[in-house]
Formats: C-alpha cells, structure tokens, sequence
C-alpha cells in the first residue's frame, strides 16, 4: 500500500500491531512454562486470553475499514521475542529468570502502548470514533498488565532474585574459606612432619 495518506499510515500501522498481537499469542504460554513464580505464570497466561480479545477488536476494525490484516511482519515484536528467547538460552537462576522475564514482558507492554496510542489518536483524526474506542480500551488493558508486572517484581520477584544472588556469593565465601582452612591444615601439618624430621 502507497503510504500517501493519514488513511493509508493508520492502516499500515495496525496491520503491525495485528502482526505484534499474533506473534505474542505464540510466545506467552512459552514464558508461562518457563516461569517459575505461579503468579507470574498466571499473568503471562491471562494476558494471553486478553491478547486474543485485542485481536478480535482489531479484526473488527479491519472489516470496518473493508482491508485485511494480514500482509505485514512486525520486526520490532520479533525482535523482542527474539530477547526473551536469548534469556531463556542463558538459563539463569529460576529467581533471576522471572525477573528477567518481567522486563522482557515490559519492553512488550510499553512497545504495544506506544503502537496503540498512535493508532488511536490517529483513529481520532480520521474521525472514527468507534476505532478510537475499542483501540483505548486496549491500550488501557496494555497500561493495566504493565501495571500487574511491576507490582509483582517490586512485591516478590525482584526480591527473590536478589536474594538468590546473596545466597549464592554466600556459598561461594563459604566454600573460600573451607578451601582456606584445607590448606592451613595442611600447612600445620607440613610444619609439624618438618620438626619431627629434625
């Protein structure tokens, strides 16, 4: 499609976020299972049947506007996903990775904020107000599981992964000082055969 209107760009741009919503249908129930945290698990599962609702919305729009969706790969979700697959490669720590995973979760929310509050002000322009109002309520749907996020990192999640780090360096200062008691040991006893032989 010529990008030769408001028309034209508000098309293009939602046949992106149709791409980004799809793609995202396919990588929540992944970060679900590779979350350890229920709660967390729970959410990305939630957002999951909300996404499926903002695609219906989107499809309404479409036909509205007699184009289809379909047509167009939004690179900027792939690359996110893209992110949140690195992290899972990089297995971390169970704690560390659920919160690894809300801040791959954010970048998506804030990504789709962004998107959908283009296209609604766009929607507004145009005139079409009955747009304009099934693309806010997404938006408000976006701005509330961004919300849900950062309260359960800031309530358990970024705690625990904390907490999984100071356990570790403490076992890691544990096992120094027993391999430093191991060669004092030795060392005495080193000392102790010395004089014997003297």
């Amino acid at each position: 499609m010529e990008l030769d209107s408001l028309q034209a760009l508000y098309v293009e741009e939602l046949k992106d976020l149709y791409s980004a919503e799809k793609q995202l249908l396919k990588a929540l129930p992944k970060m679900a299972k590779a979350a350890s945290h229920e709660e967390l698990a729970a959410s990305f599962l939630e957002h999951a049947r909300v996404t499926e609702r903002q695609v219906q919305r989107l499809e309404r729009i479409f036909a509205d506007l007699d184009q289809s969706p379909r047509g167009k790969k939004c690179v900027g979700m792939e690359g996110l996903i893209e992110e949140a697959q690195e992290l899972l490669k990089e297995k971390p720590e169970p704690e560390v990775l659920d919160a690894g995973l809300i801040a791959k979760a954010q970048h998506v929310e804030h990504y789709e904020m962004a998107g959908y509050g283009t296209v609604r002000t766009y929607a507004e322009q145009l005139g079409l107000t009955k747009h304009a109002e099934l693309l806010q309520q997404t938006l408000d749907e976006e701005g509330e599981a961004d919300k849900r996020l950062t309260a359960l990192a800031e309530s358990s999640i970024n705690l625990e992964a904390a907490m999984a780090d100071g356990a570790e360096s403490s076992e890691d200062s544990s096992n120094n000082r027993s391999r430093g008691r191991g060669s004092s040991t030795r060392t005495s006893r080193s000392r102790s055969t010395s004089r014997a032989g003297r």
